[in-house]
């Protein structure tokens, strides 16, 4: 199995509204891709930003393809992150699961 950790940040003021469009676009987006096995979606807050990472699980480096595509070491967005996201990580990192 593939981890796939994936980090960004939105100014506090868009913690809540980043959280729900998560929640319904992108997290069934994950959910409905071939070879996706599970996520973890981590966020913390401080006085000015909200920070994310997303861990996803993937039975192999092959599947991640199906919602990456073939460079899919690179981040994936929609178009609405621009209404939300401060930056725009290029890569995302993957790492191999040895252990649960």
């Amino acid at each position: 199995m593939i981890a796939r950790v994936w980090k960004g940040r939105t100014k506090i003021e868009h913690l809540d509204a980043y959280t729900a469009f998560m929640k319904a676009r992108a997290i069934p987006d994950y959910k409905n891709t071939n070879g996706f096995v599970k996520l973890t979606f981590l966020k913390r807050t401080d006085h000015e930003f909200a920070y994310f990472n997303l861990v996803t699980f993937w039975k192999n480096l092959e599947v991640i393809k199906n919602f990456a595509g073939h460079n899919f070491e690179n981040a994936k967005y929609y178009p609405e992150d621009k209404n939300y996201l401060i930056d725009f990580p290029e890569k995302v990192t993957h790492y191999e699961v040895f252990a649960e």
